[in-house]
């Protein structure tokens, strides 16, 4: 089994609108970085996605793979891998939200197994990577909607 990677950060917009833009998939390749296409296959009865494929090209991890999502209003959402590619074996995380005020605090939880070997060490590296740059994109899609443009983190 995978370790869990974690990563908060404070994102000057209120949840819903933070939410909104993680439940946008089709916007993903504008903001989310390595990521070429995210399609819904399926969607829930509130209308969110409960099956996405993603398309990557993170440098070394080129591939497309499943998730589905389980959404808990605006307070939280998290996926797990449910048709593996060639390369990602295993996957599962979150978003947590919490209202701070005027700003929301947002944890990005991820777990990833590789089907391909990887030193420990530089697994957890492209990791915190890949949830550092994931909340920056957000944060900065999430305060755009919000046309808010104030940084803490």
């Amino acid at each position: 089994m995978a370790d869990m990677t974690s990563s908060t950060m404070t994102i000057e917009a209120p949840r819903p609108v933070i939410m909104a833009v993680i439940a946008d998939f089709g916007t993903y390749p504008q903001w989310a970085t390595g990521v070429r296409a995210a399609d819904v296959l399926q969607t829930g009865s509130d209308g969110r996605a409960e099956r996405v494929r993603f398309t990557v090209d993170a440098g070394v991890i080129k591939d497309s793979y499943v998730l589905g999502y389980t959404w808990q209003g605006d307070d939280a959402v998290r996926w797990s891998l449910v048709e593996r590619g060639s390369a990602i074996s295993e996957m599962s995380g979150a978003y947590l939200l919490e209202q701070v005020g005027g700003a929301t605090k947002v944890t990005y939880e991820l777990t990833v197994g590789l089907a391909i070997p990887m030193i420990g060490m530089l697994k957890r590296q492209a990791e915190k990577r890949i949830i550092d740059t994931a909340l920056k994109g957000l944060r900065s899609r999430a305060q755009q909607a919000s046309g808010e443009s104030g940084e803490r983190g």
